[in-house]
C-alpha cells in the first residue's frame, strides 16, 4: 500500500534518528573501548584525582546546558515544550556526533579508542555551538532541520577549533573565540541563507507572557551560577584556575549590574525589560572567557563585564531591529547579542591584555607580545569568516522541501510537535492535528 503523504514528515524524524543510533552503536562496538585498570597504586590514585578534579565541573556544565539553557529558550509562550526538548535532543546528538569525528581524527590508535571523561567533556562543548547557533532559528525550524544543521556545524566546527588553536595559537582557555563567535556567526548565516529576503514581522506567538519570561529567568539565574565552570574547567590547575573563577565572578556580577542600569536608562518609563535581563547579565561569562586566565587586575574584569552588558543591551534595544530592517537578518534569540558582540569585545580584550601585559614577555614565546596579539585578531577573523560561509552553506541546504520546514502560520507553536492535552479545546491553532500535518506538507 502507499504511504500516505501527511505520513512522511512525522516519521522522518524517528527514522534518522534510528538509523543515526542504529550506526553508532556499530561504530562504538568496533572501535571505543576504556583503558585497562592500572595495577600501579601510584597510577590509580593519579587518575583518581584527575576524575575528582574534573567530574564536579562537568555536572556543573551539565546542568547549563540541560537545565539553565533549555529554560532560557522557554521565553516563547507556545513553544516552551519544543525549546527544552529540542535543546535536549541537540546536546545527545551533537554530542555523540563530535565523540565519533574526535575519535577518527585524534584519538584511533591500532583500531581502537580509548574514552575517557575529557573526551566527553570536550565532544560536548562542541555540542554547545549547535545549541548556540539553533537560537537564531528557532522556532521557524523542523527538528530534522535542526538535526542537519548539527551534523554540518560540528565538523565546521571541529576544523574551524584546529586552525585557532592548534595551527595559531590562540588563547582561548573559556571558548570566548571558538565558541561563542562561531556558533554567534554560524548560525546568523544559517538564519540568512535559510530566510533569505524574506520579511517576517512579529509572529503573534513570539510575544512573551509573564509566565514564559519568569522561566526563561530562571534559566538564566542557574547559567549565571554555573558559568565559572565552563570557563575554568581547562585551565591548569592552580592558579590560571583560580583566576578565570575570581574573574568571571567578578565580569558577570557586574554585567549584572550594569545591565539593569542600561535597561532602565533605555526604556521610557525606567522599568526593566525581561528580556535585557536574560541575556545581559550573561553576557560578562561570554566576553570575560578568552582572558579569564590571564594576569590581569580585577578591575579589568569589572570593567568588561560591565563594558560587554551595555553592549549586549544596545544591541537589542537598536542593533537587532536594523539589522532585521536593513539585511532581512532574523535572530529569534538575539544571539548576535548574547554571544557575538560580547565575544568581539572579549577578542578585542585579549589583544590588548597581551600588549600591556607585565615585563615577563617569555610567556609568549619566540613571537613575542605582539606576534600573540596578531594571532589573537587572526582567530577572531577565522572564527568569524570560516562560521559565516560554512553557515550560509548549511542554511541553502536546509531549505531542501523534504526536512519539512514548518509554514509561517505553525512557527512557534507546541502542537505541532508534541501532544498537547488542551489542544482539542484551541480551534485557533488551526484544526486538528490532522489538519496540521496536511498544512506542513503543503
Amino acid at each position: 500500500l502507499a504511504m500516505h503523504p501527511s505520513a512522511c514528515p512525522r516519521r522522518l524524524l524517528p527514522l534518522s534518528l534510528g538509523l543515526f543510533q542504529g550506526a553508532l552503536l556499530l561504530f562504538f562496538a568496533l572501535f571505543i573501548t576504556y583503558d585497562q585498570p592500572s595495577t600501579q597504586e601510584e597510577d590509580a590514585n593519579v587518575v583518581a584525582n584527575q576524575l575528582y578534579g574534573l567530574f564536579p565541573f562537568f555536572q556543573d556544565i551539565q546542568v547549563m546546558l540541560v537545565v539553565g539553557l533549555g529554560l532560557l529558550l522557554t521565553f516563547l509562550p507556545r513553544y516552551g515544550f519544543s525549546g527544552l526538548t529540542h535543546n535536549f535532543l541537540l546536546l545527545c546528538f551533537s554530542t555523540q556526533w563530535a565523540l565519533v569525528l574526535q575519535s577518527l581524527l585524534h584519538h584511533l590508535h591500532h583500531g581502537q579508542v580509548h574514552l575517557e571523561l575529557h573526551s566527553l567533556l570536550i565532544a560536548e562543548f562542541a555540542a554547545v555551538t549547535v545549541m548556540i547557533s539553533a537560537g537564531a532559528i528557532l522556532g521557524r525550524t523542523s527538528p530534522c532541520q535542526l538535526l542537519i544543521m548539527a551534523a554540518c556545524e560540528i565538523p565546521a566546527y571541529l576544523a574551524s577549533e584546529w586552525v585557532i588553536i592548534t595551527h595559531l595559537g590562540v588563547l582561548d582557555v573559556g571558548g570566548t573565540i571558538t565558541i561563542h563567535i562561531f556558533s554567534c556567526y554560524f548560525g546568523l548565516g544559517v538564519s540568512k541563507a535559510l530566510f533569505g529576503a524574506a520579511q517576517h514581522s512579529l509572529h503573534p506567538k513570539e510575544t512573551p507572557t509573564p509566565r514564559s519570561d519568569f522561566t526563561s529567568l530562571l534559566g538564566t539565574l542557574i547559567l549565571w551560577v554555573f558559568w565559572p565552570s565552563f570557563v575554568a574547567v581547562l585551565c591548569q590547575p592552580g592558579d590560571a584556575q583560580h583566576r578565570a573563577i575570581l574573574n568571571t565572578i567578578l565580569a558577570m556580577s557586574s554585567s549584572t549590574i550594569s545591565t539593569v542600569v542600561a535597561s532602565s536608562l533605555l526604556e521610557k518609563d525606567g522599568k526593566l525589560s525581561p528580556g535585557h535581563l536574560q541575556n545581559g547579565s550573561l553576557a560578562g561569562g561570554v566576553a570575560i572567557g578568552v582572558v579569564a586566565d590571564m594576569a590581569m587586575p580585577p578591575v579589568a574584569a569589572l570593567a568588561l563585564g560591565s563594558l560587554s552588558a551595555v553592549t549586549c543591551i544596545l544591541g537589542f534595544k537598536f542593533l537587532t531591529p536594523l539589522l532585521a530592517r536593513k539585511l532581512t537578518l532574523h535572530d529569534h534569540c538575539g544571539i548576535h547579542n548574547l554571544h557575538g558582540l560580547p565575544g568581539i569585545l572579549g577578542a578585542l580584550a585579549s589583544v590588548v591584555a597581551i600588549l600591556v601585559a607585565s615585563e615577563d614577555t617569555s610567556m609568549w614565546g619566540e613571537q613575542g607580545a605582539g606576534g600573540q596579539a596578531l594571532c589573537q585578531a587572526a582567530g577572531l577573523a577565522v572564527a568569524m569568516g570560516g562560521s559565516l560561509l560554512t553557515g550560509l552553506l548549511t542554511g541553502a541546504m536546509l531549505r531542501l522541501p523534504c526536512l519539512a520546514q514548518p509554514p509561517e502560520r505553525l512557527c512557534f507553536e507546541d502542537s505541532l510537535y508534541f501532544k498537547i492535552q488542551d489542544e482539542t479545546e484551541r480551534p485557533e491553532l488551526g484544526g486538528t492535528t490532522e489538519e496540521g500535518v496536511l498544512v506542513l506538507k503543503e
